[in-house]
């Protein structure tokens, strides 16, 4: 008997999986593979004896216990969220007050993914445009697609997001007459996924202005990714895009503890205006009616304690030593390789390889070279979105250091360059002329 088909909304067939599912599947199902590939944090840096002590402490009070166990809010938690404002606003050395926000502009959400989702139930119609770094993250791309928006790309140098190339795009848009489709700036300004790439403070100020300036029928917003900003290994903690909005009109800060404390925690939080916020409370509300309460009591005490910041400090001298051997084992490595370079990121999780000439891509002959040397690495064409011909980018790689162990990373780099020594340019040519992409 035949089964009756499901009838989907237009959302759902728009939806489909991560191209990131594979490679993180490919590595649980192989064990001995070196996994540069999801961006996972490092296992043994979880605090769980603070977070142990936490629970605990909560648990043996009868009061505490039972409010951290009932249902929250919507907004999340109240001194979780003061605690957010007070963190945000410390390091970019102002007061709430300088940029016109207090704890009713902050919300809690489960994970900075959710935020990204619910903005864009809020802002976003079939057809709206939202404008990216050149490359981006992938995911967030993915929720793009769900959405129905059409994202265009901004190149990027060593300074992040080229301003002159924004502001050039943004005046084509308004010559054709699509600037009022556009409601979305997105950027991950802080060691960027996947890049390893920070937005310039000079840069910060002029993305604002541009927002701004052609915010002429509707507000075009600012999305801030903070995801990475704790993870900074040198140099001075630039201050936010959030930082030069001072009246809480035009960026949407978002952060998140699952890189800097544990993604079990599946807690984030954003800091928004007014009538942003209201938008997405009126729908995070028919998601969740709030986020996890239980961990926002144990991420507040962490945070009050002074936990937290402990904690985030231990995380940058490891993964700083897991980025330092990465490098070195790149320099070692790939040096005379023509064509070859590499990231030097300040922080985060990923060093972005380029190898000129060579089809790094999913239907490229590196991905399968590499996994029978037994490394496995994400595409960079993933960061990517088609150009007016429909090609894309295929030569980088996204390497991120989060899960190999630091005694495991020379060995996964020279496992990469073996198989880098086992293609041709040829062969990478030949097999991208006659692929078949599925």
């Amino acid at each position: 008997m035949p089964t009756i088909p499901l009838s989907r909304s237009e959302k759902s067939l728009r939806t489909t999986d991560s191209p990131i599912t594979y490679y993180v599947q490919k590595a649980l199902e192989t064990p001995a593979l070196i996994s540069f590939a999801a961006g996972l944090v490092d296992e043994g840096s979880f605090p769980t004896s603070e977070i142990a002590g936490v629970v605990a402490e909560i648990m043996a009070d009868p009061e505490s216990a039972c409010a951290a166990l009932q249902y929250g809010s919507t907004q999340g938690f109240p001194r979780l969220r003061e605690q957010v404002l007070k963190h945000v606003c410390n390091a970019d050395g102002v007061k709430p007050s300088e940029l016109n926000l207090t704890p009713a502009d902050v919300c809690i959400t489960t994970g900075s993914q959710q935020l990204l989702y619910i903005l864009g139930e809020v802002v976003f119609d079939a057809g709206d445009i939202v404008i990216a770094e050149a490359p981006s993250y992938f995911v967030y791309h993915s929720l793009l697609q769900s959405h129905g928006a059409r994202v265009l790309t901004v190149p990027m140098d060593d300074n992040g997001m080229r301003m002159d190339a924004l502001e050039s795009l943004l005046v084509d848009l308004q010559k054709s007459g699509e600037l009022s489709r556009l409601k979305v700036i997105y950027t991950v300004d802080y060691f960027q996924n996947p890049t390893g790439l920070t937005l310039s403070i000079d840069r910060r100020a002029k993305l604002v202005e541009l927002a701004k300036r052609f915010s002429t029928d509707h507000r075009i917003l600012i999305l801030e990714d903070a995801a990475y900003r704790e993870l900074r290994y040198a140099g001075p903690d630039l201050p936010s895009v959030k930082r030069f909005d001072p009246t809480n009109e035009y960026v949407v800060y978002t952060g998140t503890f699952s890189k800097p404390c544990a993604p079990g925690l599946k807690t984030g939080y954003a800091i928004m205006p007014p009538d942003v916020m209201s938008a997405v409370l009126h729908l995070k509300g028919s998601h969740d009616f709030g986020s996890g309460n239980l961990a926002q009591h144990v991420v507040a005490r962490l945070m009050e304690s002074g936990a937290y910041a402990r904690h985030v400090e231990k995380l940058q001298a490891m993964y700083r030593h897991k980025r330092d051997v990465m490098l070195a084992a790149f320099e070692k490595e790939f040096r005379d390789v023509p064509g070859a370079s590499w990231t030097v990121p300040a922080g985060g999780l990923y060093v972005w390889l380029t190898l000129e000439g060579i089809d790094t891509g999913p239907n490229g002959p590196l991905v399968d070279a590499a996994l029978d040397a037994g490394v496995l690495y994400v595409p960079g064409e993933f960061g990517h979105v088609q150009d007016e011909n429909g090609l894309l980018p295929t030569g980088h790689c996204r390497i991120c250091f989060g899960t190999a162990s630091p005694e495991l990373i020379p060995e996964g780099i020279a496992r990469l360059r073996r198989a880098v020594g086992a293609i041709t340019v040829e062969d990478s040519k030949a097999k991208r002329a006659g692929a078949v992409v599925v």
